[in-house]
C-alpha cells in the first residue's frame, strides 16, 4: 500500500470519529463544511458526506490524471518482461477501475449499476477508444459521488447484502474499498506510464 493510500484512509478515519463526537458546523463560502481538529490547527470537513467526498474527488483527479497523461496509441500497453502474462492493458485496467466503482457505489444506493460493467469487473468490451474510457470512468467517479450524497450518519455503517459475495458490508466500508482499489490500480497505472517514459503530475511526490 502506498504512502498517500495510508495517510488517506488514517485522515479519514480520523475525521469521521470527529465528526462522531463534535457537533456540525456551517459552511464557509464556496468550501466544505469545516471544523478545528483537537489540537486547534488545520481544517478539515466537518460532516461525513464532506469527508468522504473530499477524499474521493482527490482519487478522481488523481486516476484521471493518469488516464490523460498516457498518449492513446498507448492505451492497448501492458507489460511484456517478467512476471506479467495475462495482465490487463492500461485501458483494461482504467474500464475495471470504472466497473467496480459502478458496482461498489450501487450497492451503496441499492440498485443495479447503471451501465455495463462486463464480466469480472472488466467494463463494457466495445470501449476502446482513450476518449471513451476516460467518458465511462468520469461518469463512474460522478456516480460514486452521487452515492456518498446519501451517506449520513444514521445510515453509515448500516448493515446490507456484500455485492461480492457472502456476508454483509456498510456505505463506509464500500467507500473504503472505491478508495483502496483506486489507489491500488493507481500503483500500476502509474508503472505503465513509467515504463513508457511518461511523468504524470499526480505521480511526482
Amino acid at each position: 500500500m502506498r504512502l498517500s493510500t495510508r495517510v488517506g484512509i488514517l485522515l479519514l478515519a480520523g475525521s469521521l470519529g470527529m465528526i462522531a463526537s463534535s457537533p456540525q458546523q456551517g459552511a464557509p463560502p464556496g468550501g466544505y463544511p469545516v471544523g478545528r481538529n483537537q489540537t486547534g490547527g488545520a481544517q478539515v470537513p466537518s460532516s461525513i458526506t464532506a469527508t468522504l467526498d473530499f477524499q474521493l474527488s482527490i482519487e478522481e483527479r488523481e486516476v484521471i490524471g493518469l488516464a490523460d497523461a498516457m498518449p492513446e496509441d498507448k492505451y492497448s500497453f501492458a507489460p511484456t518482461n517478467g512476471e506479467f502474462k495475462g495482465v490487463r492493458t492500461f485501458g483494461q485496467q482504467l474500464k475495471h477501475v470504472a466497473a467496480a466503482n459502478f458496482i461498489y457505489a450501487s450497492s451503496i444506493l441499492g440498485e443495479k449499476p447503471p451501465v455495463d460493467v462486463g464480466e469480472d469487473e472488466d467494463g463494457p468490451a466495445s470501449l476502446k477508444g482513450k476518449d471513451e474510457i476516460i467518458q465511462y470512468l468520469k461518469r463512474s467517479f460522478a456516480y460514486v459521488q452521487k452515492a456518498v450524497a446519501t451517506i449520513s450518519a444514521n445510515n453509515v455503517v448500516t448493515p446490507f447484502k456484500n455485492p461480492f459475495g457472502d456476508g454483509q458490508a456498510t456505505r463506509l466500508s464500500m467507500v473504503t474499498f472505491i478508495i483502496g482499489h483506486c489507489d491500488d490500480h493507481y500503483g500500476q497505472l502509474d508503472l505503465y506510464l513509467r515504463m513508457n517514459g511518461i511523468e504524470a503530475a499526480a505521480g511526482r511526490r
